[in-house]
C-alpha cells in the first residue's frame, strides 16, 4: 500500500495530537544514557510496563553502568531481576555488559550491526536502541504499534502479513525526530488496544500466549528463585521444595545448558556467583530438616 502524502501528515497529525494531551512520562523516556535505554528495552521484552518500571529502577540503582553489570556475578543479577520473569534476559544482559567492558570501553555501540550481535539482543532490541538512544531512523513494530497500523490504515482487514505493517511503518517514520514518533505511536497503539483488546489478533502474526501457570516457564523461574533465596540445593531438596512443579529435571537441564545453573560433583545446583557460604549455609538448612 503506497500512502499519499496527505495520508501520512493526517496520520502524524492523529498521533502527536494524542501523545501531546495523553503521552506517558516513563523514566527510560527522560534519558538519553545509551546503556539505561538498552535495559529498558531488554526488561520490556514481553512485560508490562508495570511490573518493569519498580525492577527498572531498583536494577539501575544496583547497576548504574555497564561495567558496575559486567563486575556482577549473575547470582547478583538475577537476585535484583527477580519478579520480572524470562531470567534468560537477564542472563543476555549480563553477558552484554561483559562485552561492552572488553570491546568497547563499557559503552553502547552507536552501530545497528554491532548492537544485534550482542547476547540476546537481536533486530527489534538493536533497532529500539538506535531510534531512542541516538535518535536514528529504524522501523520499529512491537504491539503497540502494530496495534496502531492494523487499526488505522487496515480496520476490517484479517491476517494482515506483517511486511505491510512494516511497509507503513517505513513510511510514516518522522524522521526529524524518530525518537518522538515512535513514543507517541507507542502510546497511541496503547490506547487503541484499550479500547479494542483484540485489535493484534488481525494481524498474520499473531499468537496466542500459552498459559504460564504449569508451564515450563514457570517451573524455570521457579527453580532460580528458590537457589536465589535458599543457596545451593541438592536435586533431591530442590524436589522437597517444590513438590508440585511440573518438568523439574527438563527444566534443570535446560538451565544448565543455558549457563544459568551449575552443577557441582555432590548433584548441588547453584547460580554462578553464588558463594560458596550460600552454599554452606544451604547446605546447614538441608541438614536440619
Amino acid at each position: 500500500m503506497k500512502l499519499s502524502a496527505h495520508r501520512i501528515s493526517s496520520f502524524r497529525r492523529l498521533v502527536y495530537d494524542y501523545y501531546r494531551l495523553h503521552g506517558r512520562r516513563l523514566p527510560w523516556r527522560t534519558t538519553r544514557d545509551p546503556y539505561r535505554i538498552l535495559v529498558s528495552e531488554v526488561m520490556l521484552q514481553q512485560t508490562q510496563i508495570a511490573r518493569v518500571l519498580p525492577i527498572y529502577r531498583r536494577f539501575l540503582v544496583r547497576f548504574p553502568n555497564a561495567e558496575a553489570l559486567a563486575r556482577a556475578s549473575l547470582a547478583e543479577v538475577l537476585s535484583v531481576w527477580q519478579g520480572l520473569g524470562y531470567n534468560r534476559r537477564a542472563h543476555y544482559l549480563h553477558q552484554t555488559a561483559q562485552t561492552l567492558q572488553v570491546k568497547y570501553k563499557g559503552k553502547v555501540p552507536r552501530s545497528f550491526e554491532e548492537l544485534e550481535a550482542l547476547p540476546g539482543i537481536g533486530e527489534y532490541t538493536a533497532q529500539a536502541v538506535m531510534v531512542f538512544a541516538f535518535n536514528q531512523s529504524h522501523p520499529l513494530v512491537e504491539t503497540n504499534i502494530r496495534s496502531a497500523i492494523l487499526q488505522e490504515f487496515f480496520p476490517r482487514s484479517r491476517r494482515v502479513l506483517e511486511r505491510k505493517v512494516h511497509s507503513i511503518v517505513k513510511q510514516t517514520i518522522d524522521s526529524s525526530n524518530p525518537r518522538e514518533w515512535f513514543y507517541a505511536l507507542m502510546d497511541y497503539g496503547s490506547h487503541l488496544k484499550s479500547l479494542s483488546p483484540g485489535i493484534n489478533q488481525r494481524s498474520a502474526a499473531y499468537r496466542k500466549q500459552s498459559p504460564f501457570r504449569g508451564s515450563l516457564r514457570q517451573t524455570r523461574g521457579a527453580i532460580l528463585r528458590t537457589l536465589t533465596m535458599r543457596g545451593a540445593l541438592s536435586v533431591s531438596a530442590l524436589r522437597r521444595v517444590m513438590p508440585d512443579h511440573q518438568g523439574l529435571e527438563q527444566a534443570i537441564g535446560k538451565l544448565l545448558k543455558e549457563g544459568l545453573l551449575l552443577r557441582n560433583g555432590h548433584d548441588r545446583l547453584s547460580i554462578p556467583g553464588q558463594s560458596s557460604v550460600s552454599a554452606r549455609t544451604s547446605g546447614a538448612r538441608e541438614s536440619k530438616r
